[in-house]
C-alpha cells in the first residue's frame, strides 16, 4: 500500500498553487514583454520632448485649445516623466530585465565554466559545419599538433580522454555572453538614475514630510518653511537667477501645481555676465562669472560657467542654462496718439510698473481721466534678423514672432506679418527693442514691442511699433517713416496737425490754392469743400455712413474711411475713378499739413524728390494704420541701463554615476553581443582501427599509440550566428587540421542550410 502523503511538498495542488506565480514570473521575464514597455517609455519620451514640461498650465490652453489641454492635463502629458503611469512602467521594465538577468545568470555563468567536453562523437555528424578524415600521425602527435593549432588560432581548448579516444573541446568569442549581461545590466542603470534624478524623491520627501507646492507671488525670502525642500535633499534639479551684482542661494523646482524652494549650501554672486558675437551679430558665446561664498566654512571661490561647462561645488553642478532682465532701467518718451497733448517721459525698470493717465485734451478740451498701468516686460539690447530675403512676397496669415523671422518679410505689410523666404540669408542687427504691457482698469492688457533705432526697409527708414493682443499671437508692425534727422517726430507732428481742424482747413486751403487751374477758378469752392470732407474723413473727424451691403462697418478714419464712403455714396461704375482722385487729394492735402507742421517747428518745407515721395508715401500708410492703433500713446525707448541677470540651472544628480555607468556597459553589451559570436569546436581523436564509441562515463583506459593506420580526426564547430565569417573560419580550420590527411580519406560535406 502506498504511503505517500497527498499534501506533501510535491504533490499536485501544491504544483497548481505556484503555477500561476511561475507563469506571471515567466511573463515579467520574457523579452516581448521588456521590449514591448521599452517601446511604451520610448514613446513617451518623444511626447516629453515634443511637449514642453512643467509650463503654466495657461500655455497649454493656448497652445491646444481647453478641450485637448484639459485632456492632455489628466493623461499627465504635462509633467510625462514624473506622471504615475510612467513611473510605474519605468518600475515594470525594471523589474522584467531584473528577472531576466536573474534567471539567465546561473546558465551564464555556467557556460563560461564549461567547455562542454563531454559532448558524443556521433552527435557531431548532425552539426552543420563538420569534416572527417584520417591523419598519417599517431594520436598522441595528432593531439599535440590539434593543440598547437588552437592555441596559434586563440582558442581555449581541454581534452578528455576516453576509453577508444580524446575529445577535444575548444571554445572561442565566449565574451558575446558577458554582452548579454552587460546590455542587460545597463537598462536596470539607466532606468534607477533616472529614477534617481528625477522629481520622484522631491515628491517623496514632500509627501512624508508634508511639503506643498507654492502658488503664489512675492519675494522668495518671504516663502513659509512648508514649500522649502531641506538642505539635505539627496537628488534636485532646479532654476537660479542672480542679477549682475546680486547673490542667490534658494534654487526653484517647478511642479505641476507651483514651485518648490530649495535652499542651497553656498550663495552665488554674479559678478558679471559675458556675451560675445560673431561679426552677423548671432552670439558665439554666453559665460558668467561668479563668486561662491559657502555658508559653512565662509570660504569664496570665483569661477566661470559656460555653456556645456558646468562648476562643481560641494556636489551641486552649477549649468548655465540661459539669461534674462535683472531690472533694467528705463527712460520711454510717450508721444500721444490722441488729442493735442505734448511728449513725455516715463521711467521705469524691467519688472516693474507705474501708472498712467491719458491726458491729452480731446476735441472739447478737457483731458481724459481714464487710468492705465504700464507693466515694463523687457528690455532686448541685440536684435538679430534676416534681410537677405526682402524680396519675397509675403504670404498673409503666416505670422510668427517677428525675433524669429525676416523682418523684410514679416513687415511687408504695413500691419501684417509673413513666412521666411528661401534665399540666402542676411543677418543684420537692427539695435534694441522695449517690451511693455498697457493694462486696463478692468485687467485687460495688450503686448506692445516697439525698437529703438529706424530699420530701412523697402529704401524707406521706419521705426517698427508692434502690439498683440494675447501672447499667442504674433506682433502686427506699425511702420512709421523716420524724417531727413532719421527721428520720429516729423511724423508725429504731421500726426497731431492732422488731428487739429484749423490745421487741416489752412492745408485744404493751400492745396486748393495749387490745385485750382488759373482758368477755372470757379472752381477752387468745389475741390475746397471736397478735399476738406476728404481730409476730414481721413483724420476720422467726420462719421461715415456704412453701405447697405455692409452696415455693421463704421471706420475711425484713414484709407478705409474713405473705401467706405465711396462705397456708400458712389455708384460701382464711377468708385474706381473717384477713388482715384479722392486719394489725390488727400496727399496733396497731407504734403501741405505736413509742410504746415515742419514751419511750426521752424523746418523748412519738404523737397520735391524722391525721398520726400517715398516718406510722404509711408506716412500716409502709417497715419491711416494709426486710426487703429490700440493704444492713446506711443512709447519709444529714449535711453537705458542694462542690467542683465543669468539664469542657472542647479543640479544634485547620484544617479548621474549609473547613467553613466549603464552608458558604458550599454555599449560594451550591444557590441558584444553584435560583433563577437561565440564559437565552440570539437575534435575526435582515436586510432583509425579503434571501434565504435563508448559511453562517455566509461572508466579511461589509455589506448596504444596504434598502428602504422593513424588517426581518425572528426571535427564540428557550433555557433550563435551563421555568417561568412564563420564559413571562412571553419574551412580555414579544416584545412589546418587535414592538410596532410590520407588521400582516402575525404571531409563529410556540410549540410545545406
Amino acid at each position: 500500500m502506498s504511503t505517500a502523503q497527498p499534501n506533501g511538498p510535491f504533490s499536485e495542488p501544491a504544483r497548481s498553487a505556484t503555477r500561476p506565480m511561475r507563469e506571471l514570473l515567466d511573463l515579467l521575464a520574457s523579452m516581448r514583454f521588456a521590449i514591448t514597455l521599452l517601446s511604451v517609455i520610448c514613446i513617451a519620451s518623444v511626447i516629453g520632448t515634443v511637449v514642453k514640461q512643467h509650463e503654466p498650465y495657461n500655455n497649454y490652453v493656448n497652445q491646444f485649445g481647453p478641450f485637448w489641454a484639459e485632456v492632455f492635463d489628466k493623461v499627465g502629458l504635462y509633467a510625462v516623466y514624473s506622471a504615475g503611469w510612467f513611473l510605474l512602467i519605468l518600475a515594470f521594465l525594471v523589474i522584467s530585465t531584473s528577472l531576466c538577468i536573474a534567471r539567465n545568470t546561473p546558465k551564464i555563468l555556467s557556460d563560461l565554466k564549461s567547455y562542454k567536453e563531454g559532448l558524443r562523437e556521433q552527435a557531431m555528424r548532425s552539426f552543420h559545419h563538420k569534416a572527417e578524415g584520417r591523419l598519417a600521425l599517431a594520436p598522441a602527435a595528432a593531439l599535440t599538433r590539434v593543440n598547437e593549432l588552437l592555441v596559434a588560432h586563440g582558442w581555449q581548448a581541454r581534452a578528455q580522454v576516453r576509453a577508444n579516444g580524446t575529445m577535444v573541446a575548444a571554445r572561442k568569442g565566449m565574451a558575446n555572453k558577458i554582452g548579454y549581461l552587460a546590455a542587460h545590466s545597463s537598462i536596470v542603470l539607466i532606468c534607477l538614475g533616472g529614477l534617481l534624478d528625477g522629481d520622484l524623491v522631491v515628491r517623496a520627501q514632500m509627501a512624508l514630510l508634508d511639503k506643498k507646492a507654492y502658488a503664489g507671488g512675492g519675494l522668495i525670502a518671504d516663502v513659509k518653511p512648508e514649500h522649502r525642500l531641506p538642505l539635505a535633499n539627496p537628488t534636485y534639479r532646479g532654476n537660479l537667477l542672480v542679477t549682475e551684482g546680486g547673490r542667490a542661494g534658494t534654487a526653484v523646482i517647478s511642479m505641476s501645481d507651483g514651485v518648490v524652494l530649495q535652499d542651497l549650501p553656498f550663495d552665488v554672486e554674479l559678478k558679471k555676465f559675458i556675451v560675445e558675437y560673431y561679426e552677423t551679430g548671432m552670439p558665439k558665446l554666453f559665460a558668467s562669472e561668479i563668486v561662491i561664498h559657502d555658508r559653512d566654512s565662509g570660504s569664496t571661490t570665483a569661477a566661470t560657467v559656460k555653456v556645456n561647462e558646468p562648476v562643481f561645488h560641494r556636489g551641486v553642478a552649477l549649468y548655465q542654462s540661459s539669461f534674462d532682465d535683472g531690472g533694467s532701467q528705463l527712460t520711454l518718451r510717450a508721444l500721444p496718439l490722441k488729442g493735442r497733448g505734448e511728449p513725455f517721459t516715463v521711467q521705469g525698470a524691467v519688472g516693474g510698473s507705474t501708472r498712467l493717465t491719458k491726458a491729452p485734451a480731446g476735441a472739447d478740451g478737457q483731458a481724459d481721466a481714464e487710468a492705465l498701468t504700464l507693466e515694463f516686460t523687457g528690455l532686448r539690447v541685440i536684435n538679430v534678423e534676416n534681410f537677405g530675403d526682402a524680396e519675397t512676397p509675403q504670404a498673409a496669415g503666416s505670422a510668427t514672432d517677428v525675433r524669429k523671422v525676416d523682418l523684410a518679410n514679416t513687415l511687408d505689410k504695413h500691419l501684417g506679418s509673413g513666412v521666411k523666404g528661401s534665399r540666402d540669408k542676411l543677418l543684420r542687427n537692427i539695435g534694441p527693442s522695449v517690451s511693455y504691457k498697457l493694462r486696463d482698469a478692468s485687467g485687460q492688457a495688450r503686448e506692445f514691442n516697439n525698437y529703438m533705432l529706424p530699420v530701412e526697409l523697402d529704401g524707406q527708414r521706419v521705426f517698427l511699433a508692434g502690439v498683440r493682443e494675447t501672447p499667442a499671437e504674433p506682433f502686427r508692425y506699425l511702420r512709421i517713416p523716420a524724417d531727413e534727422q532719421g527721428a520720429i517726430d516729423g511724423w508725429w507732428r504731421m500726426a497731431g496737425a492732422l488731428r487739429d481742424e484749423t490745421l487741416r482747413d489752412k492745408a485744404v486751403r493751400r492745396y486748393v490754392a495749387k490745385a485750382t487751374p488759373p482758368d477755372k477758378p470757379q472752381m477752387a469752392e468745389q475741390l475746397f469743400t471736397t478735399a476738406q470732407r476728404a481730409l476730414a474723413l481721413f483724420a476720422g473727424a467726420e462719421p461715415v455712413r456704412a453701405s447697405a451691403a455692409r452696415p455693421q462697418d463704421n471706420a475711425l478714419g484713414g484709407l478705409p474711411a474713405l473705401a467706405q464712403f465711396v462705397e456708400a455714396s458712389v455708384p460701382e461704375g464711377e468708385r474706381a475713378r473717384i477713388s482715384e482722385v479722392l486719394l489725390r487729394i488727400v496727399n496733396g492735402c497731407l504734403l501741405e499739413l505736413a509742410n504746415l507742421s515742419r514751419e511750426q517747428a521752424g523746418q523748412p518745407p519738404l523737397g520735391s524728390d524722391e525721398a520726400t515721395q517715398r516718406f510722404m508715401t509711408q506716412a500716409v500708410l502709417s497715419l491711416s494704420d494709426a486710426a487703429f492703433y490700440p493704444a492713446p500713446m506711443l512709447l519709444q525707448l529714449g535711453d537705458f541701463k542694462q542690467v542683465q541677470a543669468s539664469v542657472f540651472q542647479v543640479a544634485r544628480a547620484p544617479g548621474k554615476t549609473l547613467v553613466y555607468l549603464g552608458a558604458v556597459l550599454l555599449i560594451v553589451g550591444v557590441f558584444a553581443m553584435l560583433y563577437i559570436r561565440e564559437r565552440r569546436l570539437w575534435i575526435w581523436l582515436a586510432p583509425a582501427d579503434a571501434a565504435a564509441d563508448t559511453p562517455n562515463d566509461s572508466p579511461a583506459k589509455p589506448h596504444a599509440e596504434g598502428p602504422a593506420g593513424g588517426t581518425k580526426l572528426q571535427a564540428a564547430l557550433s555557433t550563435t550566428r551563421r555568417t561568412l565569417d564563420t564559413d571562412a573560419e571553419f574551412d580555414m580550420l579544416k584545412t589546418a587540421l587535414l592538410h596532410d590527411a590520407a588521400p582516402a580519406a575525404a571531409a563529410a560535406p556540410k549540410d545545406t542550410p
